[in-house]
């Protein structure tokens, strides 16, 4: 629940100056405050909205992604991800966050195999900070733009988790632990190859996970890399889902792809293939959040 790490998070308005800036639970559950009366309304849903100005730069998930996510998910597709995502958490984590949350499906299956252990979601989409915090019992979900700033404590976290989101190497490397570990999910070029030229789908680069690399230098360094390739059998409700939970259901002609799929047979075999790479902060002054 939010109650359960809101000792970990910063107020969006006041987070400069970090050490006078931490948040606590009101008189209810339903409120947030800091020390200088900035107050947050705890959403029905039981997530907290810390986005601050416009309500930063993207949107997210839209409802209907959400629910998309929700069901594919809910089959067991990606479950091999989710285990390997969880094997990459070091045991005696204490605090996860998983960036773009989502449904909170990764993160819940990290919190199962690490029974001591708090979790926080965080997504700019809520639709998917309210799916996320029924996902399990100790996350705690907060709708925040990573490029904006994390409102999390500097050096709070075990680690942090990333599955097919983007990622601000400056605030992860913040608001990790000295050492501690990043676990990110990228796709490869064979990810959903299957599907990407009769239905139109977006492609995945080809030198992503050396990007990566790229982008995490000075402040990340290498520990492993591992390839995770299966098969999966789909059927033509599952591909349909599958695309509504992705970037390409914002992209293409709609009405042209479900013709497309119509003529896929019942169940079609496509191939997931992700990289699971480990990256641990190297030590890095800690610095307060710059403000929002």
């Amino acid at each position: 629940m939010l109650t359960d790490v809101v000792d970990l998070l910063l107020c969006p308005q006041c987070r400069a100056r970090e050490l006078d800036s931490g948040l606590g639970v009101g008189d209810t559950d339903r409120t947030l405050w800091c020390d200088r009366g900035h107050s947050f309304d705890v959403a029905r849903q039981g997530y907290v909205s810390l986005l601050t100005g416009d309500g930063g730069k993207f949107s997210g998930d839209s409802a209907e992604m959400i629910a998309a996510r929700e069901v594919f998910l809910g089959e067991g597709h990606f479950d091999p991800i989710a285990a390997a995502v969880s094997a990459g958490v070091p045991e005696g984590s204490d605090v996860v966050l998983d960036v773009g949350v989502g449904t909170g499906h990764y993160l819940a299956a990290v919190l199962d195999a690490h029974a001591d252990a708090r979790g926080i979601g965080v997504d700019v989409s809520k639709f998917a900070a309210r799916r996320a915090a029924r996902s399990h019992p100790r996350l705690g979900s907060v709708v925040a733009d990573i490029w904006s700033g994390l409102p999390v404590r500097s050096g709070a976290l075990s680690a942090v988790t990333c599955v097919f989101a983007p990622r601000n190497a400056g605030e992860l490397n913040r608001v990790l632990v000295d050492d501690g570990v990043l676990v990110v999910v990228t796709p490869t070029s064979r990810h959903q190859r299957e599907l990407r030229g009769p239905l139109g789908l977006i492609g995945v680069e080809e030198d992503k996970t050396r990007r990566l690399g790229e982008s995490l230098s000075g402040l990340f360094e290498p520990v492993a890399e591992s390839p995770l390739e299966y098969s999966m059998m789909l059927s033509r409700n599952d591909i349909d889902a599958l695309i509504g939970m992705g970037p390409s259901a914002r992209h293409g002609d709609p009405v042209a792809r479900a013709a497309a799929l119509a003529q896929f047979p019942d169940t079609t075999e496509v191939t997931a293939s992700v990289t699971v790479s480990i990256y641990r902060a190297t030590t890095q002054p800690r610095r307060a959040s710059a403000s929002l």
